[in-house]
């Protein structure tokens, strides 16, 4: 294997994650003959099939899969020497930031945009997940998080905690009634989880197991939760402030509540980019102010 097969394995990693040629193409700038050619020198230097070909596109075989780990862990360490040589001139450059779906939509743009106009020549890459992404990889730069990092090689910083809450729009409590104890949740219409993990953060009881068979509105996808939420579909979980900001009444106050930290970190390796140093700063700042108008 020579050298020049890193770009022969650039496109083995975007035909997996794009999963087809085509797709694989427009995400490298590159035609499809050219990328079917890399598939095939590709597999012929590894004297084995990477892909089968079916009526219904491109199989991973088991060598690909094998080689998948790799390569994301080759595109993130190529993806952070970009970020950081981007800066090299300079206080611009790349921050690649990631956070939770709800937070990336509801607190990010503003506080990013605030960031934007005070940095000017500092570009953001934003990536909005329930995961927590690989600092240590360099899936990203810099973590927003809903528990405390666990890692030793992170710095990390709590900076307050949300506040959470069963709610619903005025009207659909007109129609329905308002719920007075957890047992009146049975003849409710409740928003809730699909395939996710449903068990309640912090150990919260409810006197019940949760399952999804609770839901009369299962999805994974916190975002459309809220959606439906707000058009008064039935009954969900919201944070404080972002209720009192969409004009939902809380049910059951006293009876069902939970709360999440925010922790910001990042690798202890990026302290000394000034760069890193400004948004990490911005962020414990302005997600302080946040949280604090959460309760």
């Amino acid at each position: 294997m020579a050298s020049t097969d890193w770009d022969l394995f650039q496109t083995l990693h975007a035909v997996l994650e794009a999963g087809s040629l085509s797709a694989a193409a427009r995400a490298r700038g590159l035609t499809q003959p050219t990328l079917g050619r890399h598939i095939d020198e590709l597999e012929r230097r590894l004297g084995a099939p990477l892909f089968l070909r079916s009526p219904r596109g491109l199989i991973a075989t088991d060598l690909a899969n094998e080689l998948r780990p790799h390569l994301e862990d080759m595109s993130s360490a190529a993806a952070a020497a970009l970020r950081d040589a981007s800066g090299a001139d300079g206080i611009g450059g790349t921050v690649r930031v990631t956070a939770s779906e709800i937070m990336g939509v509801e607190a990010m743009p503003e506080i990013l945009t605030e960031f934007r106009i005070a940095h000017p020549t500092i570009d953001i890459e934003l990536v909005l997940t329930n995961r927590n992404e690989d600092l240590s990889r360099r899936d990203a730069d810099i973590a927003v998080r809903m528990a405390r990092p666990t890692q030793n090689t992170l710095v990390a910083r709590r900076v307050g905690e949300l506040h959470f809450g069963f709610y619903a729009t005025a009207e659909y409590l007109e129609r329905a009634g308002t719920p007075k104890s957890l047992d009146d949740l049975d003849d409710h219409t409740i928003i809730g989880y699909d395939k996710r993990d449903v068990s309640v953060p912090g150990g919260l009881d409810i006197g019940r197991p949760i399952s999804r068979e609770m839901f009369a509105l299962r999805s994974d996808n916190d975002i459309a939760q809220v959606a439906f939420l707000r058009a008064g579909y039935g009954i969900g979980v919201c944070q404080h402030r972002l209720a009192e900001r969409s004009g939902l009444v809380q049910v059951l106050p006293g009876t069902f509540a939970f709360k999440l930290e925010i922790w910001i970190a990042m690798h202890e390796n990026l302290k000394g980019s000034r760069r890193m140093r400004l948004m990490f700063d911005h962020l414990a700042e302005r997600l302080t102010v946040f949280s604090a108008a959460s309760r």
